[in-house]
């Protein structure tokens, strides 16, 4: 089995052509981003963008006006971040053991479902949290477990894959047997294995990590009323983008957390870890 970084490393040579479930994705996250992330007033910050990519982050970081880290596992991403973010200082790392001193940051960013890709996400977020200083910000995407895609996965599994998410009936009942608090681990189609977590378990990991979260974001929500699978082409038909579109206008005002395929959190490293907490973030109303 193809490991995350040669699975992401072939993609290079495409990575930059958006699908249309990446331009809705990147859209809102980069939003988000810039808000959670807007520098406070005082000396010019550092931040990190843990699992970098291709950069797509890094240069907003970068635009935000912090002196910029990142790193990622992929080489070939990496070339491609050097290229597009040439003023950062890139490595090639493992977020499990982070090439950087305790509180090195001010903020970090572990965007593109990089959790979902780590062996041990616990180590990776207690790694995030000690490079990150005290009062220092992170924000962290993650692959939801309790999305439409879950419904569209069963959906497939029970027509003989219909919708093409490669997973058999057997598969994915013995997935779901397990506790309902637990993530769901499941393969997709050209990503290898994903694993999935809901919001409360997220939140425990984040507050075991020593790590308050503050704020949660939904995307793709309605807009995953349509299978991803469907989303992941080159072009939608006429009607089925008109449609895309105007569910993507939906979610420009409102985007549930809770039916969301991927969930954005907002966390802070408090001054004192006794001050975590694993109550659950309260949800942005947009």
């Amino acid at each position: 089995m193809a490991t995350p970084a040669e699975i992401f490393d072939a993609m290079a040579p495409e990575y930059d052509v958006l699908e249309p479930w990446y331009e809705h994705l990147y859209a809102r996250l980069h939003a988000i981003l810039a808000h959670a992330l807007a520098p406070s007033a005082g000396p010019r910050g550092r931040a990190l963008d843990a699992g970098c990519g291709h950069g797509f982050q890094t240069v907003l970081l970068q635009r935000l006006g912090y002196v910029t880290h990142g790193v990622d596992l992929a080489a070939a991403l990496l070339a491609l971040a050097r290229q597009r973010v040439p003023a950062a200082a890139l490595a090639r790392g493992d977020l499990t053991a982070l090439p950087y001193a305790d509180g090195s940051f001010d903020v970090v960013s572990c965007c593109g479902s990089t959790l979902s890709f780590v062996d041990d996400p616990d180590r990776a977020l207690a790694e995030i949290a000690r490079v990150l200083r005290p009062g220092g910000r992170v924000v962290l995407e993650y692959e939801h477990k309790w999305s439409f895609d879950l419904a569209w996965t069963a959906a497939s599994a029970l027509t003989r894959d219909a919708l093409g998410y490669g997973i058999s009936a057997g598969t994915l009942w013995r997935a779901l047997r397990r506790p309902s608090r637990a993530p769901l681990v499941l393969s997709y189609p050209g990503y290898g294995t994903l694993t999935l977590f809901s919001r409360r378990d997220l939140v425990r990991r984040l507050a075991a990590a020593g790590l308050r979260t503050q704020r949660a974001w939904g995307i793709h929500a309605f807009t995953n009323l349509i299978p991803s699978t469907t989303l992941h082409q080159p072009r939608l038909s006429r009607g089925l983008a008109a449609v895309y579109r105007a569910l993507r206008a939906i979610e420009t005002v409102w985007t549930p957390a809770a039916l969301a395929n991927s969930v954005v959190v907002l966390a802070v490293k408090p001054h004192t870890a006794s001050t975590a907490t694993g109550a659950p973030p309260r949800e942005a109303e947009r």
